[in-house]
């Protein structure tokens, strides 16, 4: 019996691997609903009420009244279904001026109760501070300023507080009915129930948002910042989606990724169409399987070669200089990883080809490396390309 070829069984994987990568992603757009007579707990927005937003701004991370906190925005004419957009400026304390933090608190209640008052309140956190290397100040070479007369300010290693003056919110519009004993996973850290067997509006603050580019420096002269505010309904696929996606970008980040490497994924969500990334993927995802087939057939076709007859050893070497040196040049740029780990792996391949063609071996003296170099033979030295 013939066994399958890898190729064979990485076409079966990937096939494999997209068809349950669809089923999960129709999952989350389309949950099972609670069924007639089954223990349902239902929306509060059901009821159509009116509902009042409230945006705080504090040094803590934690509230439990006022009393720590200052009003930045107060939106008394809060629709769930009708997006807005509101530049506020922002009032920064002395101490987040000094390198410190701030905190953002956000409510949703029914209009005319308060934030800590109220028992049907949804709420929501954002930490509105980042800490980044300030950026050296460039000048205009050609114009009436000349550079001695703009001050000059160079980058220091010390990461200093900068403000996000994007703040996306979102709360969930479908009025979706989940069974108390098959609540998603991924939802149970949203839904806060009442006595009533009702959950209260899902408030969700929008972290794929935050984008390096929107990020200011904070010096200790900036007594106010400015604040786009930004909402939209969403829907129950889309907040399930975003959330999962969140909580990878957190696990990227404890396996070292850095909040730039990170940015450019965020970027990929938040930037592009709901439909037009799902085709992206798909496109992706063909592009890593032709990749991964692309090395496999690589290797295995120098792994079989015995001589370079018909090839030129000045190509290879060529080819692999040529390629670390981009490695090294991306490495040199700090690259996103998604992109510099792919290169190193490439350049990898083209040193060990280097090492086939000048048919080199190493050999142990002791713990002594010991390299020899085979011998090439008439054929290769008459019949080899250049």
């Amino acid at each position: 019996m013939r066994r399958p070829s890898i190729t064979s069984i990485l076409s079966v994987v990937f096939i494999a691997y997209m068809t349950h990568s669809l089923w999960t992603i129709s999952g989350l757009f389309f949950p099972t609903p609670c069924p007639p007579n089954g223990r349902c707990i239902k929306p509060f927005i059901a009821r159509r009420p009116d509902l009042e937003l409230q945006v705080y701004r504090s040094l803590r991370p934690t509230v439990s009244s006022t009393k720590y906190l200052t009003s930045v925005l107060r939106y008394q004419n809060f629709s769930i279904h009708e997006e807005f957009e509101q530049v506020v400026n922002v009032s920064i304390p002395t101490k987040t001026r000094n390198n410190g933090s701030l905190h953002l608190h956000i409510f949703v209640y029914p209009r005319g109760e308060g934030p800590f008052s109220s028992t049907f309140m949804s709420y929501g956190h954002s930490v509105q501070t980042t800490y980044a290397i300030k950026k050296a100040t460039a000048y205009k070479l050609i114009g009436d300023e000349s550079p001695e007369d703009v001050p000059k300010v160079t980058p220091s290693g010390k990461p200093v507080t900068h403000w996000r003056s994007l703040l996306t919110l979102n709360v969930m519009s479908e009025e979706f009915s989940f069974d108390e004993r098959a609540i998603p996973a991924d939802m149970g850290h949203l839904l806060r129930i009442t006595h009533q067997r009702e959950y209260l509006p899902i408030l969700y603050v929008d972290e794929l948002s935050n984008r390096i580019r929107d990020i200011m420096h904070i010096n200790e002269s900036c007594k106010e910042m400015p604040l786009t505010i930004r909402y939209y309904p969403i829907s129950i696929g889309k907040l399930r989606l975003w959330s999962q996606m969140q909580q990878s970008l957190k696990l990227l980040q404890q396996f070292g990724f850095t909040e730039k490497d990170t940015d450019e994924v965020k970027g990929i969500f938040s930037d592009t169409n709901l439909y037009l990334l799902m085709m992206t993927f798909m496109v992706a995802a063909f592009h890593m399987l032709f990749d991964i087939l692309a090395f496999k057939n690589d290797i295995s076709y120098w792994k079989n070669r015995r001589s370079m007859v018909g090839l030129s050893s000045r190509a290879v070497v060529w080819r692999c200089v040529s390629t670390f040196i981009v490695f090294l040049y991306l490495l040199d740029e700090s690259t996103s990883l998604l992109v510099l780990i792919p290169a190193g792996i490439g350049t990898l391949i083209e040193l060990w080809k280097v090492t086939k063609a000048f048919k080199v071996k190493v050999h142990w003296n002791g713990l002594k490396p010991v390299l020899t170099f085979g011998e090439t033979s008439e054929k290769e030295k008459g019949n080899t390309t250049v």
